[in-house]
């Protein structure tokens, strides 16, 4: 069960009948159970993964691909509170193929969130999944403060924004960044990828 907010009319034709997601229940149960993890920073994390679910929805039509999406969006960060490195795409991932195991997902569906996770943060497009590519493009959007907005409209933007607030999750993601720098000097981003 998802609960949505209106978007309002936009002239960008993947937005003109959006709504925005503010509860999905597969999202919600992922964060719930990693709610220990999370601590402090849960309602940050929460907010960055819904502003990300949102800002690429508008692009998914099949409900198939829109709970891979929703799997892929409450794993994609996770590494950096479970695992408690910024090195956090393989911890990421191994949380949400243990995800895809006990909730027997099938081998596609598992690859294809796997995808997501691994290229969200590609600095080129994302050729071999139109869904990777989406969300790359949607946490972009997120991780800029909508400074990119990869066609995304500004409306649609403030709206994700101001539904759901930043929290201090960015100015986190700087602590976090300064701390790897010093630890790592010659791979303060170790997510990146071409």
């Amino acid at each position: 069960m998802q609960k949505r907010c209106n978007w309002g009319k936009t002239k960008n034709p993947y937005s003109l009948n959006m709504n925005c997601v503010t509860q999905n229940i597969i999202i919600d149960s992922i964060l719930d159970a990693s709610r220990k993890d999370l601590g402090n920073d849960f309602e940050q994390y929460r907010n960055h993964v819904y502003r990300v679910f949102n800002l690429a929805i508008p692009y998914v039509s099949e409900s198939r691909n829109m709970d891979t999406l929703s799997v892929a969006a409450a794993f994609h960060d996770l590494g950096i509170w479970t695992g408690k490195t910024f090195d956090y795409l393989e911890p990421s991932i191994a949380l949400a193929r243990r995800y895809a195991t006990v909730h027997d997902l099938d081998a596609r569906t598992t690859l294809e969130i796997e995808t997501i996770i691994s290229n969200h943060h590609k600095l080129s497009e994302v050729r071999n999944s139109q869904l990777a590519e989406v969300f790359r493009q949607a946490d972009l959007v997120d991780l800029s403060l909508g400074l990119i907005r990869c066609s995304r409209t500004r409306r649609d933007i403030r709206l994700v924004r101001k539904t759901f607030p930043n929290k201090g999750f960015h100015y986190n993601l700087f602590r976090f960044f300064l701390k790897n720098l010093l630890k790592n000097p010659l791979n303060p981003l170790p997510m990146y990828k071409l």
